[in-house]
C-alpha cells in the first residue's frame, strides 16, 4: 500500500492533478494526492523498431516513478500492428531495459500476475470488450471500403479540410447490419464519439479537454483483421493490468479525452494521466529513428555506460530536486519530484555524452564491485582485439588491468579508448627503429642503463609522483641530451609513440618487469 502524501496539507510540495479535498480550489493549484493503493505504471512500446533514446527516457521516468512510490514497473509490448513488426525488436527492447539498469517487474520475459504481456496474445479480451461496446450502443460495425475512405480523404484535402470519417455507418439500421454480416462483408468496429467530454487534470499539463467529436470521425477500435487499434487495446490492457498512472509522451495528450470517453462507456475508472514533454535535439528538431545513432544498442556498442545515458536524459529535462552531472539511478529515485516536471521540451545535447560517460566511468572504477565487472569486460575485449599479438599473459591479470584503470580514471571517456592504438602499448610490446632512436639522442644506451638502474633501486612498488622526480634527477646524469629528448626516448621505448600519458604513469602502468624488458631491448639496439 502506498501513496504520495498521507495527510492533506495546503502545501507546495505536492503533485499536480490531485486536489486536496479540504482546500479551496481557487487558492491551490498543486495539492497532495488523495489516491491510495498500489502504484503500477507501464512502458508500452511497439516492437516495430528498436529502443531509442526517447523510448528509454519514457521507460526511465516510469521506472523512477514506480520505485519512488514502492510500486511496480510493467513492460507491455503493443505488437498488434503485425505488418510492421521488426524481427528481434521485442527481445531487444527488454534486453536494452535490463542493460540500462531499469528492468521491468513484469514483462513478456519475466511473466507476472496479469499477463500475457504481448497484445497479440490478448485478442480475445479486446474482442469481448468490443462486443460489450456494441451491445451498449457505444460502438458499431462499419462496412465502408478502403476506396470510399480514400475518396473522403482526397475530397477533404481538396477543400482544405482535415480528413476525417463522416460516421456514415453509425446510421445503418439493425437489419442492414445483420444482412451485411450474413454476407460476410469486410468490416471494422468503430467507437461512437460523443460530445460533452469532461475535462481531466493531467499531472504535468494541468486541466485539459479536447472535444474530439467535433474534429474527428468515429475511430476504429477493431480492424478488419480482428486486431485492435491502439485506442482500444491500451485502455483494455491498462484496466486489466490495474495500471494506476499512465506516464507517456505529450504527443498522446490530445487523444486522452477520446480514451476517457471509452473508459466512461465501459464503466471503468481511468488511471491518472501524466504526459511527459518531448525529448528533442539541441537544435530544436524532434528525435527521429532515421538519425540511426539514437538507438540504445548503438550507444551500447560505442562503449557508453548505461548510467551515463540515464544521467544525460534526466539532466536535460525536469522532475528532480537538483540538476547535476554524475547521478546514479538510486540518486535519481531519491531526488525525483513529479511536481517539478515542466511542460517544456527537453533539449538533449549528445555532444556532452562523452563527458557524462567520463564521470560515470570514474565512479565505476572507484566502486570495487563495478570495477571487477569492467575488468572482466576489458579482459575479453583485449583478447578479441589483440588475439594474435599478445606476448605476455600478464596483461590479462586482474591486478594489472585494475592498476591501468585506476591510473587512467578521469582521463578516458570510455573503455573502448583503452583498446585504441593510443593505448596498444599496455597490451602488446611496441616496435621502433634504430633510426627513430638516433634522431633523438646518441646516448640511448646510457639512458637505458640509467632507467634499468633506477627500477632496480625502486623495487616492485612504483608511484607516479616519486618516479616523476626520479626522472628529472636521471636527466642530470646525461651528457648532452635535454630533458625533452630524454622523455621522448623513454616514451618511444615504452610505447612506440610520441604522445600519451606521462612517462611516469606509463612506467607505473607497465610495472617493473615489463619496464626492464622494454629497456633491455633499447640497450641491445
Amino acid at each position: 500500500m502506498s501513496m504520495w502524501l498521507r495527510s492533506c496539507q495546503t502545501s507546495t510540495v505536492t503533485l499536480r492533478g490531485f486536489r486536496c479535498p479540504h482546500s479551496k480550489p481557487a487558492a491551490v493549484t498543486r495539492c497532495c494526492s488523495t489516491v491510495q493503493g498500489d502504484v503500477r505504471v507501464r512502458f508500452a512500446p511497439s516492437p516495430t523498431g528498436f529502443l531509442h533514446l526517447g523510448g528509454l527516457r519514457t521507460a526511465l521516468y516510469n521506472y523512477i516513478f514506480a520505485k519512488k512510490y514502492a510500486g511496480s514497473f510493467i513492460l507491455r509490448l503493443e505488437d498488434t500492428d503485425q505488418s510492421r513488426l521488426v524481427p528481434g525488436a521485442a527481445a531487444s527492447i527488454e534486453d536494452m531495459l535490463e542493460w540500462a539498469g531499469i528492468p521491468p517487474d513484469e514483462s513478456p520475459r519475466r511473466g507476472g500476475p496479469v499477463g500475457p504481456y504481448l497484445q497479440s496474445q490478448r485478442l480475445d479480451l479486446y474482442s469481448q470488450t468490443a462486443q460489450q461496446l456494441l451491445k451498449t450502443g457505444h460502438a458499431y460495425y462499419c462496412f465502408c471500403s478502403p476506396q470510399r475512405l480514400e475518396l473522403l480523404k482526397k475530397e477533404a484535402l481538396r477543400n482544405g479540410e482535415t480528413p476525417k470519417y463522416d460516421n456514415r455507418c453509425r446510421h445503418l439500421r439493425a437489419e442492414q447490419v445483420e444482412e451485411k454480416l450474413a454476407f460476410r462483408v469486410p468490416h471494422v468496429i468503430r467507437f461512437r464519439l460523443e460530445s460533452g467530454i469532461e475535462p481531466f487534470q493531467d499531472l504535468i499539463f494541468g486541466w485539459n479537454r479536447h472535444e474530439v467529436a467535433q474534429v474527428e470521425g468515429d475511430p476504429v477500435v477493431i480492424k478488419a483483421d480482428g486486431f485492435p487499434t491502439y485506442h482500444l487495446a491500451n485502455i483494455v490492457d491498462d484496466h486489466y493490468m490495474k495500471i494506476s498512472h499512465v506516464l507517456r509522451g505529450s504527443e498522446w495528450l490530445i487523444s486522452t479525452s477520446k480514451h476517457l470517453l471509452m473508459y466512461r462507456a465501459l464503466g471503468w475508472q481511468p488511471p491518472t494521466f501524466g504526459h511527459l514533454p518531448l525529448l528533442i535535439n539541441k537544435d530544436g528538431s524532434k528525435l527521429s529513428k532515421r538519425q540511426g545513432d539514437i538507438f540504445i544498442h548503438s550507444f551500447q556498442s560505442d562503449g557508453f555506460l548505461p548510467e551515463a545515458l540515464l544521467d544525460i536524459t534526466t539532466n536535460c529535462g525536469s522532475g528532480f530536486n537538483t540538476n547535476r552531472m554524475g547521478r546514479r539511478i538510486d540518486e535519481l529515485i531519491s531526488e525525483f519530484n513529479p511536481s517539478k516536471i515542466t511542460t517544456h521540451s527537453a533539449l538533449i545535447d549528445l555532444e556532452k555524452l562523452p563527458e557524462f560517460n567520463r564521470i560515470h566511468l570514474q565512479q565505476s572504477i572507484e566502486d570495487e564491485q563495478q570495477c571487477r565487472l569492467l575488468i572482466g569486460e576489458l579482459q575479453e575485449q583485449i583478447q578479441q582485439v589483440y588475439a594474435t599479438e599478445l606476448e605476455d599473459e600478464e596483461v590479462l591479470h586482474e591486478d594489472y588491468i585494475r592498476r591501468v584503470l585506476h591510473l587512467r580514471k578521469g582521463h578516458i571517456f570510455s573503455m573502448k579508448e583503452l583498446l585504441s592504438p593510443a593505448y596498444a602499448y599496455l597490451w602488446v610490446r611496441p616496435s621502433f627503429s634504430s633510426q627513430q632512436v638516433a634522431a633523438l639522442t646518441a646516448e640511448a644506451q646510457h639512458i637505458a642503463s640509467l632507467v634499468l638502474k633506477l627500477i632496480e633501486e625502486r623495487g616492485e612498488e612504483l608511484a607516479v609522483d616519486r618516479l616523476s622526480k626520479d626522472l628529472k634527477t636521471l636527466v642530470k646524469q646525461t651528457k648532452a641530451t635535454k630533458y625533452s629528448e630524454v622523455m621522448k626516448l623513454l616514451r618511444l621505448a615504452l610505447s612506440g609513440l610520441q604522445q600519451g600519458p606521462s612517462v611516469a604513469e606509463m612506467m607505473v602502468s607497465l610495472g617493473p618487469a615489463e619496464i626492464r624488458h622494454r629497456f633491455q631491448k633499447l640497450l641491445l639496439l
